[in-house]
């Protein structure tokens, strides 16, 4: 999608309205993920994840087929909706099939998947761009999604669905969806009013969650170290991590003076290391621990944003080093932090606490961009030099940002695995 944007905007028109494709994409991903995962405790998972590919792929033909922006923005919004329900269906889904051994190691395959996606996904779009058709880069959807849902419909029994589980608190819900979209539209926009109203109403919808049965999200289940230590770690890592995403390219063309390929290629290396992390760690997380992956994951990352703040201004080759590192500590906490903490879910709840995970970590990651861009300031003209400074300043945040997660991280024992996972 970003590399078929610019032809895109020069067919259907609306400059102005560049960035709405991708905001309401992530916007109605990361706000929906809560509900699909607490519906998926309640209604089975199954059926909920058919349901998010026929809305992932009518969102698909919707934007393909879309001739001016709004509709090319609807088509996003439906197609937002859909990934909310397949990104956290998914990985609740491996967590119900699987013993931890065999967990980890399929959790590290999807996220190897994830990865080679990220690498080969803008090379395939500029193909079809030059090729064939921006609106291939949608209609592609088609054929896999429908073989996707050919396979679970086929060979995916239906999760158990309690037979007297309380109704889901809709007025927290509610709440709660509203809360959290104005947060992401906010940090998006950097509209500081709007964030302070979101989280007067985030407040709000908590406290109504705390009192029902069956909130929308599991507070009760975070009071166990290993799941809460797990959401801050998500929280802290997205912020750190995609902040950075979000700006290395701007490093290598503001500061190194590169072209806009360079600039690209300089996440390659962040990418190929959380695939390989993933793939790999995914074998050795039973014998090593989870507690021990987490620590090493973020230990990986303190060092890797030790190296940002220290390279600044460096050739790129060191940073593209450091960047690697970053993926592979991202790559061992995510993993092993999702593994633990759905080892210590009930498995009516894994739907739910799946998706706090996720929705943690995109919340993270829009928390990180929005400030890292605050520090950095405007770019338009700026001096390299200047711009260096304002980057390094970023990557000191971000320092904070892994360092208190390793502070949480290091607080995690083998027994709090073993004790949680007994409760559950």
């Amino acid at each position: 999608m970003a590399t078929a944007m610019p032809t895109v905007i020069g067919e259907l028109g609306g400059h102005a309205w560049y960035a709405l494709p991708f905001a309401v994409y992530m916007l109605s991903m990361t706000v929906t993920s809560p509900l699909w995962g607490r519906a998926s405790d309640r209604l089975g998972r199954r059926r909920l994840y058919l349901f998010g590919v026929f809305l992932f792929l009518a969102g698909s033909a919707l934007s393909g087929a879309a001739g001016s922006m709004l509709t090319l923005i609807a088509g996003r919004a439906v197609q937002g909706l859909g990934a909310g329900a397949l990104g956290t269906l998914t990985f609740a889904i491996v967590g119900e099939l699987y013993p931890l051994k065999e967990r980890s190691r399929i959790q590290g395959m999807l996220s190897g998947v994830w990865g080679l996606s990220g690498l080969i996904g803008p090379l395939v779009g500029g193909l079809l761009v030059d090729h064939a058709s921006w609106r291939w880069v949608f209609y592609l959807n088609m054929p896999f999604g429908l073989i996707g849902a050919a396979f679970v419909g086929r060979f995916l029994e239906e999760s158990p669905i309690p037979e007297k589980a309380a109704p889901i608190d809709l007025a927290g819900a509610v709440l709660f969806t509203a809360g959290s979209g104005a947060l992401v539209w906010g940090l998006e926009t950097r509209n500081w009013p709007f964030l302070v109203a979101s989280v007067a109403v985030l407040a709000w919808a908590l406290r109504i969650e705390s009192r029902h049965p069956a909130p929308l999200l599991p507070l009760r289940l975070l009071q166990a170290r290993l799941p809460r230590v797990a959401v801050i770690g998500n929280f802290l890592a997205g912020a750190a991590f995609f902040g950075t995403v979000s700006y290395l390219p701007l490093y290598a063309q503001g500061v190194a003076r590169t072209g806009a390929t360079a600039a690209g290629l300089l996440l390659t290396p962040m990418v190929l290391g959380w695939t390989l992390a993933s793939m790999s760690l995914g074998a050795i997380l039973p014998r090593l621990g989870v507690p021990r992956l987490a620590r090493l994951g973020a230990g990986l990352l303190v060092a890797a944003f030790a190296g940002f703040v220290a390279f600044t201004g460096a050739p790129l080759a060191l940073i593209g080093a450091c960047g690697f590192v970053a993926g592979t500590g991202m790559g061992a906490i995510i993993l092993s932090l999702l593994v633990g903490a759905q080892e210590c879910t009930p498995r009516q709840e894994l739907g739910a606490l799946t998706a706090v995970l996720m929705f943690a970590r995109s919340l993270g990651g829009g928390l990180g961009v929005t400030l890292m861009g605050a520090l950095i300031g405007d770019t338009e003209g700026v001096a390299p030099t200047d711009l260096a400074r304002g980057l390094r300043f970023a990557f000191v945040l971000g320092l904070a940002f892994v360092a208190l997660g390793l502070a949480f991280v290091a607080q995690l024992r083998a027994a709090d695995l073993k004790r949680a996972a007994e409760a559950a």
